[in-house]
């Protein structure tokens, strides 16, 4: 008489990898520091401005002078694009190590030629050398096959559902993994503009002030808030730019996985489906 085994059950899930950056504040709270360091130590040195002082005119043509006298938003600015472009950095370091070492085409080949076989140990060998969370999820679903194909006493259609469950459960706990950080990204999106913004308004107060001041106002006081304005307009814009780059550039990375994904999922159940007859 045909019995039900414990194979039947659910399969385990691996834990989710671990690849990222999970403390991004710090990463932040570094890019601060090397952001004032470089406004106050490198931006605001003497050599950049007329007379070797800070407080005068920027020198002919020099850059580093005229970004200074964009005003203390300048490293609020900074820090945001040093954030964005670390981050960049971590999520194609992360992603390359999700997908694992080979090609997922040629890793899916291997696992449905393991599976065809029933050589359950191979296809986890393979799990192991390719590594990653494509790889995590492959498992979940070899596991899950294992088990219904020692489970007796179930339907062929119960038993797909049990591999296709295990294989959505499996996304569910690698997901997070490769949109971590996306979220830090996608805010500096609009907080890059926005606080260019507001140093373009701190610019124009100035302005307007010296030009209050006196009648016609002081050139120096007129053209450092216009300098300022201007300025942290445009490093501001920028951020966002690079912002926007790299969040579309992620999220069609990843949609692209998840897709793989699904497709790996819908591959192995079909194979099981190929390869089992209904139970009688």
């Amino acid at each position: 008489m045909a019995t039900t085994q414990k194979a039947a059950a659910p399969a385990k899930q691996k834990k989710a990898s671990s690849i990222g950056i999970k403390d991004a504040i710090w990463v932040i709270v570094i890019c601060a520091i090397i952001a004032f360091a470089d406004f106050f130590l490198f931006l605001g040195d003497g050599s950049h401005f007329e007379n070797g002082d800070n407080t005068g005119m920027p020198l002919d043509g020099n850059i580093f002078g005229t970004i200074y006298k964009g005003g203390i938003i300048v490293p609020v600015i900074h820090t945001l694009l040093l954030t964005v472009i670390f981050m960049a950095i971590e999520r194609v370091i992360a992603l390359s190590k999700c997908i694992g070492t080979e090609k997922l085409a040629k890793f899916v080949a291997k696992i449905k030629k393991d599976l065809k076989a029933l050589d359950f140990e191979k296809a986890l060998k393979d799990c192991d050398f390719q590594g990653g969370s494509v790889a995590n999820v492959v498992r979940a679903n070899v596991m899950a096959y294992k088990e219904a194909d020692a489970a007796t006493g179930l339907k062929k259609e119960v038993k797909i559902a049990r591999i296709q469950q295990a294989h959505e459960e499996a996304i569910a706990v690698e997901m997070p993994t490769l949109t971590m950080n996306l979220p830090i990204i996608a805010t500096i999106v609009t907080l890059g503009t926005l606080t260019g913004l507001l140093g373009t308004v701190v610019g124009m107060i100035k302005s307007f002030s010296a030009l209050a001041a006196g009648g016609g106002g002081d050139s120096v006081e007129l053209s450092a808030g216009i300098s300022e304005a201007l300025i942290n307009t445009a490093f501001g814009i920028g951020t966002s730019w690079c912002a926007v780059v790299s969040y579309n550039f992620f999220t069609n990375r990843i949609d692209k996985i998840a897709f793989a994904l699904d497709e790996i999922g819908y591959s192995i159940a079909q194979t099981y489906a190929a390869t089992h007859a209904e139970e009688a």
